[in-house]
């Protein structure tokens, strides 16, 4: 009897193993082929949008990026219907396959030299693919984690689908970097920047041979069992008052909150060095790519800890500390007190950014019933990203130009993080434990 319970708990074991390698590199690849879209904005520009005024054609790049942003919970609200509808497992098919196919697009357009308009026009279509299929992705592939995990370690198991996204900026920006380096910047110019989409195509074929032996979850196998399928699952939950307060806590607390840490500790980071340090290019990078490796140890911590204490005192501490610290380090991180104390000022942020986005793949599947849970969780999740997390960047440096100093733009991340911090203290429920069936 022994003897089969082992056996049994090692099967179980290793069918989660090929799930969330499966899902995780899936996941990966979308942070890949999303954000080497944004390394390679600056080359962009010239390229399809042509201009007398190089800054103008940067902006048009980069408002290109933004399609893809806004286009996220669109996304979301198609795909997490269908993912509750027909199955999660053909929704993560679909969402692998229209991402990879709009990247490899991607690296074989014609540019506006060659077709004229056209170039800028199929450059943004293929964008608002690849934010449509992120917006099905991220969301989607934590419910369908989740519903494989198991009950007792579910925190620590979901937690590795958070790497994905600081893995596939390291990935995007190091394959960038050493095509710099090897190509002359004519020859990056004139065909290296497409290398990275051409890529995509390898790592699309491994990905999806990965997903096709994948099975659907055995939650959403229970709902064709018992007939609990809704036709209009996002319908239903914008009609239930329960849902729709999750969805919002969803939405201001744990997304958000997330979405701004991660610029925060992540993105905005290197500009502050840059600008207001005045470090070296290089050092800065140096520095901010130490942040990111520090965040995925952290990440699985966190996501350890919710399993022990409880999602709600790690999430809650981490917006918290956000609040608390944001503003005083990054005052500190102005007085440039040296490499080694600003290495360790952003060590700590990541560590912050870690409480809450830990047990966040967990507690999105969590906090919803089974019949709804894919539509619930992507929709509220990719509004934050796309909008919040999206349109961040944009209103730090507004404020930062209306008043003339670099840390008045911190202050809407900080307030931001401290309503949050009260509306998850209020409303935030603890759902460790929960039978993800119901």
């Amino acid at each position: 009897m022994i003897t089969k319970t082992i056996s049994a708990s090692n099967k179980a074991a290793q069918t989660y193993r090929k799930v969330a390698i499966a899902a995780c590199f899936g996941t990966f690849l979308e942070w890949y082929d999303f954000l080497t879209f944004a390394t390679l904005a600056v080359t962009f520009g010239p390229l399809f949008f042509p201009s007398h005024d190089p800054a103008s054609g940067l902006l048009a790049s980069l408002a290109t990026f933004g399609v893809g942003m806004i286009v996220r919970p669109v996304g979301a609200a198609i795909f997490g219907s269908l993912g509750d509808r027909i199955g999660r497992r053909p929704v993560f098919m679909i969402t692998i396959v229209l991402m990879g196919v709009a990247t490899v697009c991607v690296g074989f357009l014609p540019t506006h030299s060659q077709i004229g308009i056209w170039a800028p026009i199929l450059l943004v279509s293929l964008r608002l693919l690849q934010g449509l299929s992120a917006g099905g992705e991220i969301g989607g592939s934590a419910v369908y984690l989740t519903e494989h995990a198991g009950e007792k370690h579910r925190g620590f198991q979901t937690s590795f689908l958070q790497l994905m996204g600081p893995l596939g900026i390291l990935a995007s920006t190091l394959q960038i970097a050493l095509l710099q380096h090897w190509l002359s910047p004519e020859e990056f110019q004139s065909w290296g920047w497409r290398v990275p989409f051409w890529i995509s195509l390898v790592l699309l074929l491994l990905g999806f041979k990965a997903r096709l032996a994948l099975e659907e979850t055995p939650v959403f196998l229970n709902l064709i069992k018992d007939g609990n399928q809704i036709n209009n699952p996002l319908r239903e939950n914008l009609k239930d008052r329960v849902t729709l307060k999750k969805m919002f806590v969803i939405f201001f607390c744990v997304s958000s909150g997330g979405a701004i840490l991660f610029f925060c500790t992540q993105v905005y980071t290197t500009i502050f060095l840059k600008t207001s340090t005045q470090l070296p290019a290089y050092l800065a990078d140096n520095i901010s790519i130490y942040a990111t490796l520090s965040l995925m140890p952290f990440t699985i911590f966190s996501g350890w800890l919710s399993d022990k204490v409880g999602r709600k005192p790690v999430v809650l501490g981490g917006l918290i500390l956000g609040a608390l610290c944001i503003i005083p380090a990054f005052h500190i991180i102005r007085g440039n007190p040296g490499t080694i104390y600003i290495i360790a000022i952003l060590i700590g942020l990541s560590g912050i950014l870690a409480l809450v986005v830990g047990p966040q793949t967990a507690l999105l599947a969590e906090l919803f019933p089974a019949k709804s849970r894919s539509s619930a969780a992507a929709l509220p999740h990719n509004l934050a990203a796309g909008w919040i997390g999206g349109l961040l960047p944009l209103i730090v440096t507004w404020l930062n130009q209306q008043w003339p100093d670099s840390l008045a733009g911190l202050w809407y991340p900080t307030l931001f993080l401290g309503t949050a911090a009260i509306i998850a203290a209020i409303f935030l429920p603890e759902t460790k434990g929960k039978n993800l069936n119901h």
